[in-house]
């Protein structure tokens, strides 16, 4: 199925989940979980969360950033992926000069 993120809405989130700045987003939803289309400007960031009951993948399109992972930093740029596994941490910040586009990938709650 294809899936036309210029269709949704965008969807604009100051501080998601602590961080700083805004994410600019584009989320596709169904009965089994959803895929998100995101942006952070430079020097934003998606602050750090623990995914009780699912996970989550974070594929990096453009630009460069670091994702704190359990308490490691790892330095992430275009055709990079990130897992974060169910009971685990993670946060997400563009530590680069222009945006940082992502898709990431939520499965519904086990």
């Amino acid at each position: 199925m294809k899936i036309d993120f210029d269709a949704i809405p965008l969807a604009v989130t100051p501080n998601m989940k602590g961080g700083e700045k805004e994410v600019a987003s584009r989320r596709f939803q169904d009965e089994l979980g959803g895929i998100l289309q995101g942006k952070l400007i430079p020097g934003a960031s998606i602050g750090l969360h623990t995914h009780e009951s699912n996970y989550e993948v974070i594929y990096i399109v453009s630009g460069h950033g670091t994702m704190l992972c359990d308490g490691e930093r790892e330095t992430l740029g275009p055709g990079d992926c990130s897992y974060c596994p169910q009971g685990h941490s993670h946060s997400l910040m563009n530590t680069g000069t222009e945006d940082l586009t992502f898709f990431a990938v939520l499965p519904n709650r086990q």
